[in-house]
């Protein structure tokens, strides 16, 4: 097991996936960031959110990989609510330990840089599916619904705030393509 990071302030977090259009709260400051030596990628299942343990769904997690980046947004919390909203992010994203956390260096797109809270997932862990096609995520996001709802509304949201940012992801806009395919 990894050890929770010493957390300052003030704190940051990073968003790649839902938290870019569901953080659970209001951030005072709000910064396109870049993360190197991770990838956003479907590589876990979700047996909570967007799926169950019978029928599990797929949500994105950082996955470290070589000469890879990650853009996404670094939001940072209120100094009086940094406790709160660490709370709330670790009940929701440490729900079943297949993602850790850690303090993670980002470059901001004014230029500053910052160490921001990341939950990254654990390449150990039974939810980790690193493996999967393109096509065969497809397939599990198109049919999978989990406490949060659907698999499609995750992915459809994530890729659009993406787009809105300017980034785009190539496997993302393939497979908003493919599961609208499969799903219709």
């Amino acid at each position: 097991m990894v050890a929770q990071p010493t957390l300052d302030k003030p704190l940051w977090v990073f968003a790649y996936g839902s938290l870019l259009w569901n953080p659970g709260f209001a951030p005072v400051e709000s910064v396109t960031a870049q993360l190197t030596g991770y990838h956003r990628s479907f590589c876990m299942w979700s047996i909570h959110h967007r799926g169950s343990i019978d029928d599990p769904g797929l949500v994105l997690a950082l996955d470290v990989a070589d000469g890879a980046s990650c853009d996404g947004v670094a939001f940072r919390v209120a100094d009086d609510e940094a406790g709160t909203v660490l709370q709330m992010l670790r009940e929701r994203e440490l729900i079943s330990s297949a993602y850790y956390e850690a303090m993670v260096p980002l470059t901001l797109s004014d230029g500053r840089e910052v160490q921001a809270l990341a939950y990254i997932i654990n390449q150990d862990h039974v939810q980790y599916c690193g493996d999967l096609s393109l096509e065969r995520q497809a397939e599990v996001i198109a049919s999978s619904v989990g406490g949060r709802g659907p698999n499609t509304e995750y992915l459809y949201n994530t890729a659009a705030h993406l787009e809105q940012m300017g980034v785009h992801d190539p496997d993302m806009a393939w497979l908003v393509a493919r599961v609208r395919e499969l799903a219709a």
